[in-house]
């Protein structure tokens, strides 16, 4: 998004027009005038990709404008697999977290209104869930008949953190399942199994604090610990 902040002279611009740009070119909106249109899109590979905004002055024979670009980047979403006591409050404490989240449970009679109420959207399956790098994802059920299929997708579409719930005597059956299916050793590292960060869990409710506190730690580049013992 580009944004007219302040003018010197009389530019084509007023300060508080937008452009809307994509990597491609505009979408919506202008600055007033092709020249400052232009220069905006000059500027949008670089912005989109150091994902940080920045302030441009572009200069027009009738004065120049001070331009605010900043990258729009999706919010982060959050697939939970498997509508278990885990799941529920996982989706509660991710909504709360800022994730968009969906479950995904192909065994419809497992879905409680409880689940329903905590999902941002029920789906039965992963193939109707766009992926990419602004996805998390955690499987909650290592039992679940259909666990291979929904985590091979993940592994294989970049999504940005994938983790199963279960020690590794439950999940390396997957794991042989996944390679054989054709998964990389390279994309089965990426599979974070068990999956949260050691804080005692117990219940659904804590262990789904772990997992969400790992789910921050991965995304801000933190490994977790106390504050005051680093």
């Amino acid at each position: 998004m580009a944004t007219a902040v302040r003018t010197d002279g009389a530019p084509p611009c007023r300060p508080g027009q937008k452009l809307l740009l994509g990597p491609n070119g505009p979408l919506a909106g202008t600055l007033g005038c092709s020249e400052f249109d232009s220069s905006a899109v000059e500027e949008t590979a670089e912005r989109l990709a150091a994902g940080e905004p920045v302030l441009r002055t572009f200069t027009h024979d009738l004065g120049s404008v001070e331009v605010y670009l900043e990258p729009l980047r999706p919010g982060p979403r959050l697939l939970v697999f498997g509508a278990t006591p885990v799941a529920e409050h996982l989706l509660r404490g991710a909504a709360e977290l800022g994730y968009a989240t969906v479950l995904v449970e192909g065994r419809a009679e497992r879905v409680t209104p409880a689940h329903q109420a905590a999902a941002g959207r029920v789906e039965a399956s992963v193939t109707d869930v766009p992926l990419g790098p602004a996805v998390d994802a955690i499987h909650t059920d290592h039992d679940a008949p259909d666990i291979v299929e929904q985590l091979a997708p993940l592994l294989r579409a970049g999504v940005h953190f994938v983790g199963v719930m279960g020690s590794a005597r439950h999940t390396a059956p997957h794991l042989a399942a996944l390679r054989a299916a054709g998964c990389t050793d390279e994309e089965l590292a990426r599979l974070r199994t068990p999956v949260g960060l050691d804080l005692g869990a117990r219940t659904p409710a804590e262990i789904a604090l772990s997992i969400l506190a790992g789910l921050l730690a991965a995304r801000t580049g933190r490994t977790g610990g106390w504050l005051d013992r680093r």
